[in-house]
């Protein structure tokens, strides 16, 4: 989701460097066999909520594609206080730790274990305004399983999949798609968890091993039900969206956006995706020192 439109410092083999660094060869298994992960964390009103989760899943994510983590999830935290230090204080920015496979095995296309590349990019992303709202559509493709991708990895060899329902939704005149999974339920959206709102409770898809998660909506999730609001992880279909009250999405890019339209349905933004933002926001910054 990262767009180049700002100033970018990259660590690559123990030095920040200035600008987007080349960090893999020709032939690194990486780039010739998909093996890479990343992960995403963001620097916004000078704090950096769930660093550390953001570092800690890089580190699983690592694992879960068969590559050893090079660094400690506290050793990332360090690198990315040092590496903000190059920017303004009031920059938005994109953080994305990242490792891939240098070498691997060509007959077993396994990679090596031990040869594992590492790199953070942060890179200056303005946050969406806090008016945005996004449109969605249904869309041909579907999540995977696990038996058939891997799907409990962040990996980079997923994200084609996403850009066809992306293309898809715009060709449509959508902004995003609503994603179903292999039986047909509805699992999140292109880029990120889905929540639905009917009679005042709030309900999220069941994690059933075909998306990934998120740190963001595990926050929200949490700090709704402090403040008092049900919140249910469901079997969720299609016609109970369009029979939803409010819709949102939530994701590290842009934290919680609420939705305005499921392809024929209109829906309006209501107050538990306003409250879910003001909650995120207000927690965020008594929680997290400015770095």
């Amino acid at each position: 989701m990262a767009m180049a439109n700002g100033h970018i410092r990259t660590y690559y083999n123990g030095t920040w460097h200035d600008g987007d660094v080349a960090v893999m060869n020709a032939a690194d298994h990486g780039i010739w066999q998909g093996t890479s992960i990343f992960d995403g964390a963001r620097r916004f009103d000078g704090r950096t909520p769930d660093l550390l989760s953001h570092c800690t899943r890089a580190n699983r994510s690592a694992r879960a594609m068969m590559l050893a983590p090079t660094m400690t999830p506290e050793n990332m935290v360090d690198l990315v206080c040092e590496g903000l230090k190059g920017f303004d204080a009031d920059a938005a920015i994109y953080i994305r730790p990242m490792y891939w496979a240098i070498d691997g095995n060509a007959t077993l296309v396994a990679p090596d274990m031990d040869k594992t590349g590492f790199s953070l990019c942060l890179e200056e992303i303005a946050m969406p305004p806090a008016s945005a709202t996004a449109t969605l559509t249904r869309t041909r493709f579907r999540r995977p399983v696990l038996e058939d991708a891997v799907c409990n990895t962040k990996a980079g060899c997923l994200y084609p999949n996403n850009a066809r329902m992306m293309m898809e939704a715009r060709s449509k005149g959508f902004l995003n798609a609503l994603v179903a999974d292999a039986l047909g339920n509805v699992a999140e959206t292109a880029t990120s968890n889905i929540f639905m709102v009917r009679d005042g409770a709030v309900f999220t898809p069941v994690p059933n091993g075909t998306f990934l998660a998120g740190i963001t909506r595990s926050r929200i999730m949490h700090l709704l039900q402090e403040d008092g609001v049900e919140v249910h992880e469901a079997i969720l279909s299609f016609d109970d969206f369009h029979a939803a009250d409010e819709v949102f999405m939530t994701g590290n890019f842009s934290k919680v956006t609420p939705v305005t339209g499921f392809d024929d349905t209109s829906y309006q933004v209501g107050p538990i995706a306003t409250r879910a933002r003001e909650l995120y926001w207000d927690w965020a910054a008594t929680t997290w020192t400015l770095v």
